[in-house]
Protein backbone atom coordinates (compact mmCIF):
# COMPACT_ATOMS: atom_id res chain seq x y z
CA UNK A 1 0.00 0.00 0.00
CA UNK A 2 1.01 3.02 -1.21
CA UNK A 3 1.82 6.74 1.06
CA UNK A 4 2.17 10.03 1.41
CA UNK A 5 2.77 12.93 3.26
CA UNK A 6 1.36 16.73 2.34
CA UNK A 7 2.89 19.67 4.29
CA UNK A 8 1.15 22.47 3.96
CA UNK A 9 4.79 25.04 4.41
CA UNK A 10 7.77 24.53 2.14
CA UNK A 11 10.16 22.33 3.26
CA UNK A 12 7.94 19.73 5.63
CA UNK A 13 6.92 22.15 8.20
CA UNK A 14 3.83 22.81 9.13
CA UNK A 15 0.67 20.89 9.41
CA UNK A 16 0.98 17.77 7.77
CA UNK A 17 -1.55 15.02 6.37
CA UNK A 18 -0.72 11.37 5.61
CA UNK A 19 -2.70 9.16 3.19
CA UNK A 20 -2.52 5.62 2.11
CA UNK A 21 -5.16 5.45 -0.68
CA UNK A 22 -6.76 7.40 -2.99
CA UNK A 23 -8.47 10.50 -1.93
CA UNK A 24 -11.33 12.54 -4.20
CA UNK A 25 -11.38 15.64 -1.35
CA UNK A 26 -8.53 16.98 0.38
CA UNK A 27 -9.75 20.06 1.13
CA UNK A 28 -10.70 19.18 4.66
CA UNK A 29 -6.81 17.99 5.55
CA UNK A 30 -4.82 20.82 4.59
CA UNK A 31 -5.73 24.31 2.88
CA UNK A 32 -2.44 24.48 0.63
CA UNK A 33 0.06 21.71 -0.16
CA UNK A 34 3.61 23.23 -0.31
CA UNK A 35 5.66 20.13 0.19
CA UNK A 36 5.55 16.57 0.38
CA UNK A 37 7.14 13.27 0.85
CA UNK A 38 6.22 10.15 -1.51
CA UNK A 39 6.94 6.95 0.81
CA UNK A 40 6.27 4.22 -1.93
CA UNK A 41 4.68 4.16 -5.03
CA UNK A 42 3.37 6.48 -7.46
CA UNK A 43 0.71 9.30 -6.85
CA UNK A 44 -1.03 11.25 -9.05
CA UNK A 45 -2.09 14.23 -7.55
CA UNK A 46 -5.07 16.72 -8.66
CA UNK A 47 -5.31 20.66 -8.42
CA UNK A 48 -8.91 20.29 -7.80
CA UNK A 49 -11.43 17.64 -6.28
CA UNK A 50 -12.45 14.78 -7.66
CA UNK A 51 -9.38 14.20 -9.94
CA UNK A 52 -9.86 17.45 -11.91
CA UNK A 53 -7.30 20.24 -12.93
CA UNK A 54 -4.09 19.89 -13.66
CA UNK A 55 -2.05 16.72 -12.86
CA UNK A 56 1.38 15.71 -11.10
CA UNK A 57 3.03 12.37 -11.28
CA UNK A 58 5.34 11.86 -8.50
CA UNK A 59 7.61 8.76 -7.75
CA UNK A 60 9.41 8.25 -4.41
CA UNK A 61 10.71 10.83 -2.94
CA UNK A 62 10.56 14.13 -1.63
CA UNK A 63 9.77 17.37 -2.44
CA UNK A 64 10.63 20.19 -0.41
CA UNK A 65 8.68 23.33 -2.40
CA UNK A 66 5.32 23.11 -5.38
CA UNK A 67 7.98 23.51 -7.85
CA UNK A 68 10.26 20.06 -7.80
CA UNK A 69 7.00 18.55 -8.88
CA UNK A 70 6.58 20.90 -11.49
CA UNK A 71 3.34 22.49 -9.82
CA UNK A 72 1.91 25.41 -11.12
CA UNK A 73 0.39 26.17 -7.31
CA UNK A 74 0.21 25.10 -4.12
CA UNK A 75 -3.20 23.49 -4.35
CA UNK A 76 -3.70 19.72 -4.56
CA UNK A 77 -7.13 18.55 -4.14
CA UNK A 78 -7.35 14.85 -4.62
CA UNK A 79 -4.72 12.21 -5.35
CA UNK A 80 -4.53 8.79 -6.65
CA UNK A 81 -2.04 5.76 -5.91
CA UNK A 82 -0.69 3.12 -8.33
CA UNK A 83 1.69 0.47 -7.36
CA UNK A 84 4.86 0.20 -9.39
CA UNK A 85 4.50 -1.32 -12.82
CA UNK A 86 6.19 -4.90 -12.29
CA UNK A 87 5.61 -5.89 -15.89
CA UNK A 88 9.21 -6.00 -18.04
CA UNK A 89 7.26 -4.52 -21.59
CA UNK A 90 5.91 -1.31 -21.80
CA UNK A 91 4.22 -0.78 -25.10
CA UNK A 92 1.83 2.45 -26.30
CA UNK A 93 0.24 3.53 -29.74
CA UNK A 94 -0.41 7.30 -30.36
CA UNK A 95 -2.80 7.93 -33.10
CA UNK A 96 -3.08 11.83 -34.77
CA UNK A 97 -6.42 11.76 -34.92
CA UNK A 98 -9.23 10.69 -32.03
CA UNK A 99 -11.40 7.43 -32.16
CA UNK A 100 -7.37 5.57 -33.29
CA UNK A 101 -7.59 7.34 -36.47
CA UNK A 102 -4.73 8.55 -39.19
CA UNK A 103 -1.55 8.40 -38.80
CA UNK A 104 -0.30 5.83 -35.49
CA UNK A 105 2.88 5.11 -34.37
CA UNK A 106 3.73 2.59 -31.63
CA UNK A 107 6.22 3.10 -28.82
CA UNK A 108 8.07 1.06 -26.22
CA UNK A 109 10.64 3.64 -24.42
CA UNK A 110 10.64 7.19 -23.84
CA UNK A 111 9.93 9.97 -26.17
CA UNK A 112 11.32 13.45 -25.17
CA UNK A 113 10.20 15.01 -28.60
CA UNK A 114 7.15 13.19 -30.31
CA UNK A 115 7.47 15.67 -32.99
CA UNK A 116 10.67 14.73 -34.07
CA UNK A 117 9.43 11.15 -33.96
CA UNK A 118 5.88 11.54 -35.02
CA UNK A 119 5.75 14.29 -36.87
CA UNK A 120 2.40 15.71 -35.35
CA UNK A 121 2.37 17.52 -32.29
CA UNK A 122 -0.87 16.76 -31.46
CA UNK A 123 -2.10 13.46 -30.02
CA UNK A 124 -5.79 12.74 -30.20
CA UNK A 125 -6.29 8.89 -28.91
CA UNK A 126 -3.55 6.22 -27.78
CA UNK A 127 -4.40 2.86 -26.46
CA UNK A 128 -1.65 1.86 -23.87
CA UNK A 129 -0.66 -1.93 -23.82
CA UNK A 130 1.42 -2.30 -21.26
CA UNK A 131 3.08 -0.38 -18.60
CA UNK A 132 2.35 3.54 -17.02
CA UNK A 133 3.13 6.45 -18.58
CA UNK A 134 3.39 10.62 -18.24
CA UNK A 135 2.04 12.86 -21.55
CA UNK A 136 3.82 16.38 -21.27
CA UNK A 137 2.81 19.09 -22.74
CA UNK A 138 6.20 20.29 -23.53
CA UNK A 139 9.07 18.45 -25.20
CA UNK A 140 11.76 17.13 -22.65
CA UNK A 141 9.24 16.21 -20.26
CA UNK A 142 8.01 20.25 -19.03
CA UNK A 143 4.61 21.46 -18.60
CA UNK A 144 1.50 19.42 -18.26
CA UNK A 145 1.34 16.30 -16.97
CA UNK A 146 -1.29 13.45 -17.34
CA UNK A 147 -1.16 10.27 -16.78
CA UNK A 148 -2.05 7.10 -18.29
CA UNK A 149 -2.17 3.25 -17.64
CA UNK A 150 -3.45 0.58 -19.70
CA UNK A 151 -6.49 1.01 -21.95
CA UNK A 152 -8.57 3.04 -24.68
CA UNK A 153 -8.29 6.83 -24.67
CA UNK A 154 -10.73 7.83 -28.01
CA UNK A 155 -9.83 10.98 -27.56
CA UNK A 156 -7.57 13.71 -24.94
CA UNK A 157 -10.15 14.44 -22.98
CA UNK A 158 -10.42 11.04 -22.05
CA UNK A 159 -6.55 11.36 -20.06
CA UNK A 160 -7.59 15.06 -18.59
CA UNK A 161 -6.13 16.36 -21.46
CA UNK A 162 -6.75 20.37 -22.00
CA UNK A 163 -5.95 19.99 -25.53
CA UNK A 164 -4.36 17.33 -27.89
CA UNK A 165 -0.87 18.65 -27.79
CA UNK A 166 1.76 16.39 -26.35
CA UNK A 167 5.17 17.52 -26.23
CA UNK A 168 6.87 14.52 -24.92
CA UNK A 169 5.98 10.99 -22.71
CA UNK A 170 7.84 9.11 -21.02
CA UNK A 171 7.69 5.30 -18.96
CA UNK A 172 6.84 5.83 -15.54
CA UNK A 173 9.51 3.60 -13.93
CA UNK A 174 11.18 2.73 -10.52
CA UNK A 175 14.63 3.92 -10.79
Amino acid sequence: MGKIIFYEDRNFQGRHYECSSECADLSSYFSRCNSMRVMSDWWVMYERPNYMGYQYVLSRGEYPDYQRWMGFNDSIGSCRSYPYYRGGNYRMRIYERSDFGGQMMEFMDDCPSVYDRFRYRDIHSCHVMDGYWTFYEHPNYRGRQYFVRPGEYKRYSDWGGYNSIIGSFRRMRDF
